[in-house]
């Protein structure tokens, strides 16, 4: 057998189920059971009746699992696999935010650890922190973070003020809007596809923007397009070409750190599990998650309230 064989092989053998974000590389997306947005992640991790999940994304998504399956054994590949946005935002600071702000709720970006979403009010996603903000009282101002990006195109939406915790994801941050007008010219026709984590200067150009499922939704949806100009990780092409087929889609570059291109957007982090540890993982059931009790009964309600209200 080969390794992928190997790996389907114990997950029969121990009742495990693979869940992958659609940022992870084509091949943990092809061997994966499920492969989702952070959204969908913790719903199906809520509802599965396996006795071990392994999730193959970065440290927070495992640590929600958890929460939502504390009888569960939750495994992490690559348990190194933080997060530059949920590093943005440490509980303490958070604490203290709050403490300066009594009268606020807090809306936490679901891109945090187990210990900030103890003391958030309500989790959101990509896929639902719109949907939710908007059912929230009017008259009840609200701390928002981690993401500034995200949090600035809800309040432009909804017409709010939310207060921003100054935080972004370091790959939504680094898109070129040069680059970008650059293929508009060269793809007079295509259409731009961008993730809300995105800046303001790049998401004015966007034609449609939404969590990685609300794009390839969008795709899957819309064959009449023909070419589309990618705004996100680029670990969601690998699923929207293998839904669409017949259609080009375009990976907008960005600008790194040394001012060079990158003509392929990536999240190191979400690069880190590979078929080799994901295997190492399953076979000798490393890489465990423990969240703490105490912290664990806090974070469980804003995640439940997330389930709920999405």
């Amino acid at each position: 057998m080969n390794i992928a064989e190997e790996i389907r092989c114990l997950c029969r053998e121990k009742n495990a189920i693979i869940m992958a974000h659609y940022y992870q590389r084509p091949e943990i997306q092809d061997i994966a059971d499920f492969v989702g947005d952070s959204l969908a992640l913790a719903q199906v991790a809520a509802k599965t009746d396996a006795d071990i999940i392994v999730m193959c994304g970065v440290h927070f998504m495992a640590e929600t699992a958890k929460i939502l399956c504390p009888d569960k054994k939750v495994l992490i590949p690559a348990p190194e696999a933080g997060c530059s946005l949920a590093d943005s935002c440490k509980a303490a600071d958070l604490a203290a935010w709050k403490a300066a702000h009594p009268d606020h709720m807090v809306v936490s970006y679901v891109n945090t650890s187990a210990a900030v979403k103890a003391l958030t009010d309500v989790v959101v996603t990509s896929s639902n922190a719109l949907k939710i903000v908007k059912q929230l009282p009017e008259d009840k101002p609200i701390l928002f973070g981690p993401d500034q990006n995200l949090g600035g195109y809800i309040n432009r939406m909804t017409g709010r003020k939310m207060e921003l915790w100054n935080g972004g994801c370091h790959v939504h941050a680094r898109f070129s809007e040069e680059a970008l007008l650059a293929l508009k010219e060269q793809y007079p026709n295509a259409k731009v596809l961008a993730h809300p984590e995105c800046k303001q200067s790049i998401l004015q150009h966007a034609d449609i923007i939404g969590s990685t499922q609300a794009l390839l939704n969008y795709a899957k949806a819309h064959p009449e397009h023909k070419s589309f100009l990618v705004v996100t990780e680029s670990g969601i092409l690998h699923e929207m070409q293998k839904a669409c087929p017949e259609v080009e889609f375009i990976a907008v570059p960005a600008v790194m750190d040394d001012m060079t291109i990158c003509q392929c957007n990536e999240c190191e982090y979400m690069r880190m599990c590979a078929l080799e540890n994901l295997y190492n993982c399953l076979r000798d059931e490393i890489g465990e998650i423990i969240v703490d009790e105490a912290i664990a009964k806090d974070a469980i309600r804003p995640i439940q309230r997330m389930l709920e209200m999405s």
